[in-house]
């Protein structure tokens, strides 16, 4: 990436909170599709499968307009807000994780709750996940890669 490329807010906290979560051993994928109509900031696949879902909100405004956060929760065993140090946190949901951060990284300050998800619906976000990355790490390689065979 140019240093003269200007992420939006949002993206780059998800870069950060993607460093983040790839130190702790899990592989972070932004802007995730688990069905259509919706598209997670950050999903992480971690080193024993378990799958967290991280929704980056830069400004009180992002986070109010926001009407499709909890249909997210139907996709990951764990749910995060990630925001910047000057976010106004104490306006998120307290029963979902959070994360602070920028970015360079990112920090968890709550750990929520698991809620496991189903064998099928785990196989089937898994499976989505793998499939998205191969498909950008295909275009990554060649921009002109046919993909109507995938």
């Amino acid at each position: 990436m140019s240093d003269k490329t200007t992420l939006a807010p949002g993206m780059v906290l998800a870069r950060g909170v993607s460093r983040c979560l790839s130190s702790l051993g899990f592989a972070p994928l932004t802007e995730f599709v688990p069905v259509r109509g919706l598209r997670v900031d950050v999903i992480a696949l971690g080193p024993k499968g378990e799958i967290w879902v991280i929704e980056c909100k830069s400004s009180r405004s992002d986070f109010t307009s926001d009407q499709k956060w909890q249909g997210y929760l139907d996709w990951c065993d764990r749910f995060f807000w990630a925001v910047d140090p000057s976010f106004p946190a104490e306006i998120l949901p307290g029963d979902a994780g959070l994360m602070l951060g920028d970015g360079y990284g990112a920090e968890i300050l709550r750990m929520p709750e698991a809620a496991p998800l189903a064998a099928a619906r785990r196989k089937a976000v898994t499976q989505g996940f793998a499939r998205q990355a191969a498909l950008r790490l295909a275009r990554l390689h060649d921009p002109n890669v046919n993909l109507a065979d995938f």
